[in-house]
């Protein structure tokens, strides 16, 4: 039961942290949120380590190191293969993806759980597809090029999940820190370079391809430059610039920063959720991130949320129902 609750809380903490990146980066562009974001994040993740004691061990780091690698692949990937699109289509393919690869780890890896347990995957799985999935009147086939890069970043994102799972018990928040510092290390040069380049070119569009890129806890989310499957519609997003977020730069300093404290947070919760309970059910539950950011949306920004978003988010609580008594 505990497990199950921890992975619907981080998927919803990670879903909130997509919900302020999103608004943040209508504030100060989706550049300086990543950046601002990474930073807090390895801030308040550092100070925790004085709360919540661990061991600074080899293993700690160096699994909580190669992780940061993965997981800031799996965002190069994630916003080149969504700038391509369509997001309806990619961005469920690469959650679902990232479910997938540790729910297959887990059972080649001998973990025990119920016969109940397998149908509620199952219909995880589909919720999570339903959830994250927006209908959209200009989508387009997707590319063979897009459909590869929003595969690998499902794996590479699922390959956080089991990185992480395999640190030691006494390492508390440590190989968290370690992989925060060598993400956002990555991302922060890799988002100065890009910055470069593009002022070289004259792209006053230079944020365009960063915009749907969020945190560093591995798993990547949306930070709503163009509506991103479960995020906050264009519309919703500029009325709450223009009305409810009355701020200017200060606002969306403050909004970036509580996103990458969010994202710190939700790695919190999934790496205590791996540490009491099952690979294979946090990974299917945290996959359902996007679940956060709707409700936000609609709750906030008054955002419709569809049909079959809630047919998603009902076959969500059914799956996590039957884990719950698996």
């Amino acid at each position: 039961m505990l497990t199950v609750v921890l992975g619907l809380a981080g998927a919803l903490v990670y879903g909130a942290a997509d919900f302020l990146g999103g608004l943040a980066s209508r504030r100060i562009s989706a550049l300086r949120v990543t950046a601002l974001g990474a930073l807090s994040g390895v801030v308040l993740l550092y100070l925790g380590t004085f709360v919540i004691a661990g061991e600074w061990s080899r293993e700690a780091v160096f699994w909580g190191a190669l992780s940061g690698v993965t997981g800031a692949a799996a965002i190069a990937l994630l916003y080149a293969c969504l700038a391509i699109g369509p997001m309806s289509i990619l961005s469920p393919l690469t959650a679902v993806t990232s479910a997938i690869v540790p729910l297959t780890w887990g059972l080649v890896t001998g973990s025990q759980l119920g016969v109940i347990a397998y149908p509620a995957f199952a219909l995880a799985l589909v919720a999570v597809v339903l959830v994250g999935f927006v209908p959209s009147k200009e989508a387009v086939r997707p590319t063979l090029a897009g459909l590869t890069m929003a595969t690998i970043s499902g794996i590479l994102i699922g390959a956080f999940y089991i990185l992480i799972d395999q640190t030691p018990d006494d390492s508390g928040l440590v190989p968290l820190v370690a992989n925060r510092v060598v993400n956002a290390s990555i991302m922060i040069t890799l988002i100065v370079v890009m910055a470069v380049v593009a002022a070289r070119r004259h792209v006053r569009s230079a944020d365009a391809p960063l915009a749907v890129l969020d945190g560093t806890h591995g798993a990547p989310h949306a930070l709503a430059g163009s509506p991103a499957p479960g995020a906050p519609g264009r519309d919703g997003l500029l009325r709450a610039s223009a009305a409810a977020l009355r701020g200017g730069w200060r606002g969306g300093l403050l909004l970036a920063i509580g996103c990458g404290v969010l994202d710190a947070i939700a790695n919190v919760i999934v790496l205590i959720g791996l540490r009491v309970g099952d690979l294979t059910v946090v990974s299917v539950l945290t996959a359902l991130y996007p679940a956060g950011t709707i409700l936000l949306a609609a709750l906030v920004l008054r955002e419709r949320i569809a049909t079959l978003q809630w047919v998603g988010l009902a076959l969500a609580l059914a799956a996590s129902a039957m884990l719950a008594a698996a």
